[in-house]
Formats: structure tokens, sequence, C-alpha cells
């Protein structure tokens, strides 16, 4: 800046018109721009370069974080810097926001910035980018609320995520490689064999933490500090590191928003564990999340003890009798159904061709039937199992290629499936009606 003048932040707006010099040397217009700007100060830019200077330095101005100075701000007060179209909706820019943008694996937050309705926010360098519903004045000061049970909820999940990813990480030596908050749990990925029961352990160790109450801190150390301080990150770092820290759980380089005492996560419950490349992927819930979790499951648990005639901590034990006593019932079931259909065999002994249209019956059970009718009727035997608009086949002719009979079967009645060797068996989409009239008409 020329003279060395030093400008105060911008408050209102004032609408200048760049003048160039072109290449004729008259002056001309070179274009109209409306941005934040104090009219104190009009009579001091005489000169173009005074302008441009000051311009530069409005829309290089980073917009102020509120949500790192209290991640608890629930509504605030900025003024409108940018409004441009993008599609159907309109990107806003703020002097400062409370909108936490999408990053470090947190979702954006939603909410209403005046009139218009906040979808998406993200940040282009250190600039935050709200994407609206409507577009807003520049200039104009607008009241922003969040959506706050969105907010508080990635807050909830994203500390109990760090405390048991710390946790985890110092107890096998193992880094945390994949990290995604979604809508309804948490998926967190580490480079390590951890058996379940080691995830459980730390679930209650997390949990005991969680009671004790502990601070959050949020740190921005020195290149100096930051080199002596042992701290989790899945990539080298650049520029000013933010660390947080819930001191003895977790040290992670962090730009999320985190609640004030780890006793606001409430509680955490692991849901999901599997192998996943060289280690293992956790499913998790915390905060709301795992309390709807085990509410819900302890009224499924609740039912199911009532039908069951025992107290809902007896479940398992009544669930793995009634199995035991299912599988006896079942066993019993087959040997009576093997005697019926050896009789219905020897009912339709040396008959021909046979059509047999049943009712709902397994699959496993129409191909049995099939067989034992086919080995005493000396010729075809068809069973139909089901009702009309969905029935299971089997299709036995022995000795005999049944392969053209059953693609006119499939095309005719909707049905999928095949075999070989005298032997077909798949489903149909039909009614018995059409059953038997493409059974009569390939007879």
């Amino acid at each position: 800046m020329r003279r060395g003048r030093v400008l105060p932040r911008p408050s209102v707006l004032v609408q200048i018109s760049l003048l160039g010099v072109g290449a004729d040397g008259p002056v001309r217009p070179a274009v109209g721009l409306v941005f934040p700007f104090p009219l104190a100060f009009l009579p001091v830019l005489r000169h173009t370069e005074d302008v441009q200077s000051y311009i530069k330095g409005v829309f290089a101005m980073e917009t102020v974080k509120l949500y790192y100075e209290n991640a608890f701000l629930r509504e605030f007060d900025g003024v409108v810097a940018d409004c441009r179209p993008q599609g159907k909706k309109w990107l806003v820019q703020l002097d400062r926001t409370a909108f936490y943008p999408e990053g470090g694996g947190q979702p954006a937050d939603h909410g209403i910035l005046g009139s218009a309705k906040v979808s998406d926010v993200q940040e282009r360098d250190g600039v935050i980018f709200h994407t609206c519903d409507r577009a807003l004045t520049v200039g104009e000061s607008v009241h922003g609320e969040i959506d706050w049970a969105r907010r508080f909820d990635h807050m909830q999940q994203h500390s109990g995520e760090h405390i048991v990813s710390g946790m985890l990480c110092a107890a096998y030596n193992c880094d945390n490689t994949g990290f995604h908050l979604g809508e309804e749990s948490i998926i967190i990925d580490y480079n390590a064999d951890i058996p379940w029961e080691g995830v459980l352990d730390i679930e209650a160790r997390a949990n005991r933490y969680l009671w004790e109450n502990h601070p959050f801190e949020a740190l921005y150390p020195s290149a100096q500090e930051l080199a002596a301080l042992p701290y989790r990150s899945k990539k080298e770092l650049t520029g000013q590191v933010r660390i947080t820290r819930f001191p003895g759980a977790d040290c992670c380089a962090c730009c999320g928003t985190h609640v004030a005492y780890s006793g606001q996560v409430g509680l955490v419950k692991f849901i999901g564990w599997q192998k996943f490349r060289d280690g293992v992927r956790l499913e998790l819930l915390c905060g709301s999340r795992a309390l709807h979790y085990l509410a819900l499951n302890w009224a499924q648990n609740t039912a199911v003890g009532r039908s069951l005639s025992v107290k809902p901590g007896k479940t398992a034990q009544a669930v793995e009798r009634l199995q035991g006593e299912l599988q006896a019932v079942k066993a019993r079931c087959a040997d009576l159904e093997e005697s019926s259909f050896q009789r219905l065999g020897e009912d339709y002994r040396d008959a021909g061709n046979v059509l047999l249209v049943q009712p709902p019956m397994e699959s496993d059970s129409v191909r049995r039937l099939c067989d034992a009718v086919s080995r005493s009727c000396g010729g075809r035997c068809a069973v139909f199992a089901g009702a009309d608009g969905s029935y299971k086949y089997a299709v036995i002719h022995p000795g005999q290629d049944i392969s053209p009979l059953i693609k006119a079967l499939n095309a005719q009645l909707h049905g999928r499936g095949g075999g070989r060797d005298g032997f077909a068996q798949g489903s149909a989409a039909c009614t018995e009606e059409e059953i038997r009239r493409f059974w009569a008409e390939s007879a």
C-alpha cells in the first residue's frame, strides 16, 4: 500500500469501478465490484494501485472460525462477504461463521442463514462457503443458526472415536488407517489384528474414562513443540497444526469439533468387528446413537422374553432350548414327510406321466416328492408347490433329455431354473391354471 497506510477491517459496502489503462493509453473502466469498504477511507484511496491492493486483501481474508472459539455456539451474526450461484444453489461467504465445514472425517453442519437453508459447508484456502437454497445480499448482516442436534451428535461421535482410537492404538501399537462418520454409525479401520475380546476391554476402559469427565484440550503448538509431541496422525502435516487432546486417552492432529468434557460423550458401544486387509474394521456408536441402539435392543429382548415366558436376561438360554426343540420337530417332520412321499409314490405306480400341484414346500421337499413318484410312475413326473403367483417346481424323467421341455416351461410360466440328466428344478411366477394348461399341451 502506498505511503504505508494501514486500512481497518471493512464494514460497509461500496461499488467501485476499477480503472485500467488500455494499450492505446486512455483510461477506461475495467470492472465494477461491490465489497465491504469503510467510507471514511474513500478520499485516501486516490490511486488505482491503492484500491487494487485493498480489494486483494479483502478477498484474501480467511473466514473467522467461531466453532473453534466455542464449539457449543449455536447462533451467531455475520456479514455476507460474497454470494455467487452454483447450479440451483448459492455459495455464500461470511466474514465469520459457526458452521463447521466438512473435514477430518466429520460431516458439514446444516442450518439456517437469515432466510436461507444451509445444506452443505466447505472450506477452500481458509475461506468457508455455505451452500444455500437462496441468494443473500452482499454486505448484509445475517443471523445464523446451526442444526444443533446434528452438530452435537457429530461432536459426540468424533470425540468418542478419538478416545477409543487413542486407547486401541496405544494398546496394540497400531494406527487408525480409516475413519468414516456416517449417518448411522462410525466405521474405523486399524492395521492390527485386534481380537473382539480386546475391543470389548477397550470399550469398558473408554466408558470409565467418559464417566470420569476429563476435559478436552485444543493446542496450536509451534514447529519445535510439535516435533517433541507424541500425537496420532494419518498423514504428513504442514503449516499450523491443531492438536486435540483428551489427557490420558488420546492426542491427535484433528480439525473437527469436540465436546468440552469426556462425560458429554455419554457412552461408547462397539457393534461390529470384521477382518479387513491387514487388520480389522470396527463399527462404533457413541452418545445418543449408542443409547438408542441399546434401548431398541432392550425393547426387542424384552418382547422375545415375554414370548418365551422368561426374563429379558434369560432369552439366550431360552432361544437355545427352543432351537433344540425345533430341530427335533424338523427331524420328526422329515421322517413323516418321507413316509408320506413313499405312499404317494405307490398311489401313482405305473401311472405314466404325472403332474402334482401341492401346497407350499421347501425346495428339497419338492425334489424328494418328485423323486419318489418318478421311481414308480414309469413316466415323467412334475411337482409344483406353492400358490398362484409363486411356485417351486421339480421335473424328473429318468433317461430322457428334458432340456427343451424346461426351456418351454420357463418361457411360458415365467420360470427360472434348469438341470441335466433327466432332472430339473426351479421356480415359476404363474397360476395353477397356467401350469395345468402347459402340462396338458406338453403331454
